[in-house]
């Protein structure tokens, strides 16, 4: 997991608002793995997940007066993501007839994160098959371990809300651990 240094990006983002293009190329620099991890996990689609991060941060250039100084610049960033990613999959679902659905189930690729590939597949599988805001919620508080008042900026939704659907999805991980004996 690459860890964010939230002082260099503070630095960074205060000249950026100034104008300064060179700090926000250098944000985006630091910043894209994580939020193309992010599109990816919401989309399994490479090439859309890349057009999709890339679609955040210039959404983030256009808007980056609009942004609060006293939240964080990384909430706020995946929030733009998780905006447009989920934008992208209520297209895709509407034009697909909800064949989409079996996509996400179908199309399995290893995440890096894991040591053991077996169990990384395993976990993507599972992932795949939860509804669509049980995922963000897992995706945000275990890959990315923002805390429930941040995952509640980046969804728009309440913490109780953000707790109960990331409650919900470890509930269902759980019961499938014990259903496939992962723990063998």
């Amino acid at each position: 997991m690459v860890r964010i240094d939230s002082e260099r990006i503070s630095s960074l983002l205060k000249q950026a608002r100034e104008g300064n293009r060179q700090a926000f190329s250098e944000i985006v620099r630091i910043m894209m793995s994580p939020v193309v991890a992010l599109t990816y996990k919401m989309t399994r689609d490479k090439d859309a997940a890349l057009d999709l991060a890339q679609d955040t941060f210039v959404a983030a250039w256009e808007n980056l007066r609009d942004f609060k100084s006293d939240a964080k610049f990384e909430a706020w960033l995946y929030r733009i993501a998780t905006n447009r990613t989920l934008n992208y999959i209520n297209r895709k679902k509407r034009r697909a007839n909800d064949s989409s659905i079996a996509e996400y189930a179908s199309n399995q690729n290893l995440e890096r994160e894991f040591d053991q590939k077996e169990l990384r597949k395993r976990v993507l599988d599972f992932t795949a098959q939860l509804p669509v805001q049980q995922r963000l919620a897992f995706e945000l508080r275990f890959y990315k371990q923002l805390s429930f008042e941040e995952m509640a900026e980046v969804t728009g939704k309440a913490v109780g809300t953000v707790k109960t659907l990331y409650r919900e999805a470890i509930k269902k991980l759980r019961q499938t651990a014990v259903k496939e004996g992962w723990n063998k």
